[in-house]
């Protein structure tokens, strides 16, 4: 039975008992600020096991995409270790509960396949209860008929589930199916977990627990208000069972992408002649880690994930690169092995994920792009390894120096993972404190020099005291653009007069400080006795934000009355920039799809700076149909409106987040009209018509995946396009042509000067060789050898010179010692190109080293032909000279 054909019975099963069918989550957890990825199929419950939200079903089930990543070197040398797996469930919110349960996963497991069932044979079915569970083993014994002798009672490790921290937690009771003694040992799950494979786990939801030590000591404290199931039955491990096979690796879904990897590489899978994975030959973990990783690739960036050195996207690069090297340790070297296998993976998974198909030329971009990368990286990081390797055994140590992994990450971008298993394999520990302790030293300087540039190199403990002493500044900004204050601090001073650059803290603020994107505000600051102009406005510390001031006149005191004025001219601007980037990053995500996401921004008077990631170039067509519908919205005259709310209602409004971003347990949300909606802290507009006009300029690269748009706004847009009407004008006046016909004019004209040099070329060449056979009758014997020394006309270029070389030594017969130098002049400069002949080989000679010689040893090329230069033009004759005495 193939793996679709298990996941559409599943949850057929449980929909005509009653259940709704939830779509599964995205694999990136954007819900969970604790987990990476969803790893567990009750991931998108849990605010309903919690009682934080009321759910809209009192029964669910789903096949839910997961990610476990803790156990990833064990991938391949067991049969239950996996990254990518999928997770089908059943779910019940205070509705039935135990009997329920295992009656519908016993029905469901051993109901025959033409009746819609699973079809495994009852009498190879094992169950384990919780200690004291007697209910549960009265229901497995006397509801469902299961023998006493195949029901386990475990203890708290294996069979009572919680989250790991306070809250729900309960017994559970799960299936085992015994895959018969060619896999192991008899005698049920607790003698051999490999002959008894875990296939379903039934949670009962019925207890609190509270605080505890580790996962078996916690109090518990009571019962739920309300009981609840969650059931999870592995996909690929009732797979393997259902198509005979050993382990998740040799399933429908995997077992493809594994064959077309042991083809590549001329391995032989299946080379033990154990069904435990846990004793197979290294090839064939290997090919199994090449199929699973390749597999979870492929649905995490089909998930909106792309490669990086951050988070997901970490996890996502040690994933490929995990893959990518070891189908290399099999021995491919027939260049990049992605485009090979993620097609396999591709059609695998697509039954059950269309998306993936739809999506292909997307998540093959990032995939291919990060091997290329990655093979650069192994070509240039592994030959250091490997001499420190060899220098480390040399020496007879058993341990690679941290510094010598950390040069081969921060100088290569080797990962420090893929260095511990090399080294490994070289029988060799590497010092991990000395690497981890060289990477903390290395990010606490980058930190300090970040801060540094943010806080002008001040003391932070002068910021620290700043914020102690007087608590956090009151930004007023949002609604006032001056106010009344009084200068709380000056950092470093307690008075400061007419010219001197100063930090100052007021009590409340209408600048805003540099964030998310957005410049800084600037403005005037008027004092009882002085006047100091704001330049920059930072906050170094939460909470803190601190004015980099110039004292116009008077002088400046702490406790002096201040009126503060922001630039409103500037302000504006910016926050005319600041919609507009929401506006674009929305359009992009119309266009592009959801995973074109923000990557970084700036936020300037006027115009915009706007990151987003995307595999590829940005098409012109795509470009202007962006800004098209950007400038549509502002017709539209939107309201924009910013409010204040928690972030499970800002998620629920749909509200975008920068990913990776830490958010508080309030956000502030942005709208734009219906049109855009997004969590930000900066100002904006008031209607999107403010905005005036948004002018893309140009799309352009900035690392992989990530690609940057920069715009004009307003006035700055207006301007701009008065300047290329001004300078169409200009051109149409000159081609004598209406405006609209400049460009083909242009074109045309750009062509027909291409062509003209390209004819002046040809009679360049035809002039300079003219003189070639001239040159060739009047060579001059010098010892034996026909020797032609001359100077090319001044600019002739090098392949010119290269040409007249070669015909010069062509006409000189063939059996006569012959030596051509040519020098020329260009910028300055003087280069000299040197020909040799087979005659002239035979006696000793070369062109290389009469080029070298003549040049005190720069230069090269062959014994034939060489070339050389870069000395001033004044020594062209000399060079000349030079080969002559070399003869």
């Amino acid at each position: 039975m193939r793996t679709a054909e298990i996941k559409r019975r599943f949850l057929a099963h449980f929909e005509a008992n009653g259940h709704t069918v939830v779509p599964s989550a995205p694999l990136p957890a954007v819900d969970d600020p604790n987990l990476l990825f969803v790893n567990a199929g009750m991931v998108q419950f849990v605010p309903f096991f919690l009682g934080q939200r009321t759910p809209p079903y009192q029964r669910a089930t789903s096949v839910q995409k997961c990610i476990r990543t803790p156990d990833i070197e064990e991938v391949g040398k067991t049969s239950r270790h996996g990254t990518f797996f999928q997770m089908n469930g059943n779910f019940s919110f205070g509705d039935y509960f135990k009997e329920g349960a295992i009656g519908l996963a016993w029905d469901l497991a051993t109901k025959s396949v033409a009746d819609g069932g699973l079809g495994l044979d009852a009498e190879r079915i094992w169950a384990t209860v919780y200690l004291d569970d007697d209910e549960a083993i009265d229901i497995w014994h006397k509801t469902v008929g299961l023998p006493m002798d195949r029901i386990v009672r475990r203890g708290k490790k294996d069979n009572y589930w919680s989250m790991g921290i306070p809250g729900p937690c309960g017994p559970c009771s799960e299936l085992y199916f015994d895959r018969g003694p060619a896999y192991g040992r008899e005698g049920g799950p607790d003698v051999d977990e490999d002959r008894y494979l875990e296939f379903w786990n039934l949670v009962f939801m019925q207890y609190e627990r509270g605080a505890g030590t580790d996962k078996e000591n916690y109090p518990i404290l009571g019962e739920l208000p309300a009981k609840n199931i969650d059931t999870g039955m592995g996909l690929e491990r009732i797979a393997s069972l259902l198509q005979g096979v050993d382990n998740l690796y040799e399933i429908d879904e995997v077992n493809p992408i594994l064959a077309r990897a042991a083809e590549m590489t001329g391995k032989r899978y299946g080379q033990a002649v154990s069904h435990v994975a846990s004793e197979s030959h290294p090839d064939d973990v290997r090919l199994r880690v090449v199929a699973d990783h390749v597999r979870t690739a492929l649905m995490v960036i089909g998930d909106g994930v792309i490669p990086s050195n951050e988070g997901r996207g970490y996890v996502l690069r040690r994933i490929l690169r995990r893959a990518i090297r070891s189908v290399r340790l099999l021995g491919w070297r027939e260049g990049p092995a992605l485009p090979e296998l993620l097609p396999v993976a591709r059609d695998c998974m697509s039954p059950s994920y269309p998306e993936v198909a739809a999506e292909y030329d997307r998540i093959s971009s990032y995939a291919y792009g990060e091997e290329e990368r990655f093979l650069q990286t192994l070509q240039a990081g592994t030959t250091i390894l490997d001499l420190a390797v060899t220098e480390t055994k040399a020496k007879g140590g058993a341990v690679l120096a941290g510094d010598k992994a950390f040069q081969l990450h921060d100088t290569y971008g080797f990962p420090i993972d893929l260095t511990l298993e090399i080294a490994a394999e070289q029988g060799l520990r590497v010092d991990e404190a000395g690497f981890r302790r060289l990477m903390a030293d290395q990010k606490a300087a980058a930190k300090a020099d970040a801060q540094a540039r943010k806080t002008g190199h001040a003391d932070l403990s002068a910021y620290r005291a700043a914020l102690e002493e007087g608590g956090p500044v009151e930004f007023t900004g949002y609604r006032e653009v001056a106010r009344e204050s009084r200068v709380r601090s000056l950092l470093g001073a307690t008075v400061a007069g007419e010219g001197d650059e100063i930090s100052l803290v007021l009590d409340a603020t209408p600048f805003y400080a540099e964030s998310g994107g957005q410049q800084a505000d600037m403005g005037i600051i008027t004092l009882g006795s002085g006047r100091v102009e704001v330049i920059d406005v930072q906050s170094p510390l939460p909470g803190l934000i601190v004015h980099r001031a110039k004292v116009l006149d008077g002088e400046v005191r702490v406790g002096d009355a201040a009126f503060a004025e922001i630039d409103v001219n500037r302000r504006r601007a910016v926050s005319r920039a600041h919609t507009a980037t929401h506006l674009i990053h929305q359009t992009m995500r119309n266009f592009l799809g959801e995973s074109a996401t923000q990557a970084g921004s700036l936020n300037a008077p006027g115009r915009l700076r706007f990151d987003f990631n995307t595999p590829g170039a940005v098409p012109q067509s795509v470009l202007t149909d962006v800004e098209q519908q950007v400038n549509e919205v502002l017709l539209r005259d939107l309201l924009v409106h910013a409010f204040i709310t928690s972030q499970e209602e800002a998620r629920k409004l749909g509200a975008m987040a920068l990913f990776g971003e830490k958010y508080g347990d309030e956000v502030r949300v942005v709208e734009v009209g219906d049109y855009a909606r997004e969590l930000c802290g900066g100002t904006h507009v008031e209607r999107s018509s403010q905005l005036g006009l948004v002018k893309i300029l140009s799309e352009s690269s900035v690392g992989a995946g990530v690609r940057r748009v920069e715009a004009l706004v307003g006035l700055d847009a207006f301007g701009h396009l008065a300047r290329e009407h001004v300078l169409v004008s200009r051109l149409a006046e000159l081609f004598r042509v209406p405006g609209d016909q400049v460009a083909d004019r242009v074109e045309q004209t750009v062509a027909q000067l291409r062509d003209a040099e390209r004819e002046l070329e040809k009679l360049r060449v035809q002039l300079v060789l003219a003189g070639a056979g001239g040159l060739a009758d009047a060579a001059r014997d010098i010892r034996g050898v026909a020797f032609v020394g001359t100077e090319a006309p001044e600019g002739t270029s090098a392949n010119e010179v290269r040409t007249l070389v070669q015909e010069i030594r062509g006409r000189i017969p063939s059996d006569r010692p012959a030596v051509v130098a040519v020098t020329s002049r260009s910028g300055g400069k003087a280069s000299l190109v040197v020909g040799v002949n087979g005659a002239a080989k035979s006696r000793g000679l070369s062109a290389g080293d009469l080029v070298k010689g003549a040049l005190s040893g720069r230069g090269g090329g062959s014994a034939d032909l060489a070339q050389g230069g870069g000395v001033p033009a004044t020594e062209a004759p000399a060079l000349l000279t030079a080969v002559e005495r070399a003869l």
